[in-house]
């Protein structure tokens, strides 16, 4: 698999000057999958408050090359998990950071447990932000799934929205063979991304919960959109987000 070079940097998102979001491309993780163990790209969102803390969202590994840039712009505040399955790095950044809030999705914490990963939040997520960064992020938890929830973030200064695993993006040139057949079959590659088609799946009977969440990403007017796994949108985000969520239709 091909990652998004160079990795463990922190690389600008949005136009301007001071945009202060950035992305970091992370190391390739392996996740149980349909039998096997399935690589997978990482990606965080790095987004500067007013304050000058910064907010992490799905961390990856914190290697000494990214903990020095990080550290050259402010102290760590906030550490994100967005869902249940991105959470295996806040444990190394909490103790990096220890005075940095570990945020818990919904589920996480059962998960961290059965999957015997020992990871310490201090509070929850939930639909309304906190005032913490009320006034630069919004965010809802886009329901539905009768696997997981997520939580889906708005940055107001850029007009970025953040997504995890709700639409995948996968550019087929860079996976292997392999991993192509299980894209085609899920439906999530560059450029028709959207959510996989095991996770859509469990949206079965609760499509209109979902449209409830969809109906709010739209109603922020973002410009732009953050994905976790594959290619990210950089223009046109309300239409790759009636396109990517057509199935709910």
């Amino acid at each position: 698999m091909q990652l998004y070079e160079p990795i463990n940097q922190l690389k600008p998102f949005a136009p301007g000057n001071n945009p202060r979001i950035w992305i970091v491309d992370g190391p390739i993780v392996r996740m149980a999958l349909y039998g096997a163990k399935v690589p997978f790209p990482t990606r965080m969102t790095l987004v500067q408050l007013e304050d000058g803390g910064l907010w992490c969202h799905s961390p990856t590994e914190l290697t000494p090359e990214l903990k020095s840039q990080v550290d050259a712009l402010g102290p760590v505040e906030h550490l994100v998990s967005p869902n249940k399955i991105h959470y295996a790095h806040i444990q190394a950044w909490k103790e990096a950071y220890p005075d940095a809030i570990a945020w818990a999705s919904p589920g996480v914490r059962d998960r961290a447990n059965q999957q015997k990963i020992t990871t310490h939040f201090d509070a929850y997520l939930d639909d309304n932000p906190p005032a913490d960064w009320r006034t630069e992020l919004d965010q809802v938890i886009f329901r539905g799934s009768r696997f997981m929830d997520e939580v889906v973030f708005f940055h107001r200064p850029s007009k970025t929205l953040i997504l995890t695993d709700l639409i995948e993006n996968f550019e087929l040139n860079k996976v292997s063979p392999a991993m192509g057949i299980l894209i085609r079959i899920g439906g999530h590659f560059d450029p028709d991304g959207k959510t996989p088609l095991d996770l859509r799946a469990t949206f079965w009977g609760n499509k209109a919960q979902a449209r409830v969440g969809l109906a709010q990403l739209l109603a922020w007017e973002p410009e732009r959109i953050i994905l976790a796994h594959g290619r990210c949108y950089d223009s046109n985000a309300i239409a790759e987000l009636n396109r990517a969520f057509r199935w709910l239709s």
